[in-house]
């Protein structure tokens, strides 16, 4: 699904998702991914049952975000309190989303300069 035509230089808007995954930057990118405002990186999570709280927070802390938004699929799941404290503790909000919901907030923060990361589960 189109999300955004805008794609500013450098930033790495996400523009659609579906597909089993998204196109980011103009970028067509395959399976799950982990986006940052200036990189998109693969993500080996394929469902969120396989989300892995210690391999999150390596995989984010030292970006220096504030708030990590986690699509979880074709539908919202509940982030565990383990997944929780791990990324509070590594001083990381986290909020947990449908995938489509996660790359609308993720571009609308981004917009806004806010610190911030998504770990995106593709959707067919």
């Amino acid at each position: 699904m189109e999300i955004t035509p805008l794609v500013e230089r450098g930033r790495q808007m996400i523009q659609s998702y579906g597909g089993g995954g998204f196109v980011i930057a103009g970028e067509r990118r395959t399976g799950s991914v982990l986006v940052f405002p200036d990189r998109t990186m693969p993500w080996a999570v394929r469902e969120f049952a396989e989300l892995a709280a210690p391999e999150l927070v390596e995989a984010t802390a030292a970006a220096a975000i504030e708030l990590l938004i986690v699509g979880s699929g074709g539908s919202a799941e509940p982030a565990s309190p383990a997944l929780r404290a791990a990324l509070r503790e590594a001083g990381i909000a986290v909020d947990v989303m449908a995938t489509g919901a996660a790359c609308r907030t993720f571009n609308v923060l981004l917009a806004e300069d806010r610190r911030l990361a998504a770990a995106l589960i593709a959707v067919d």
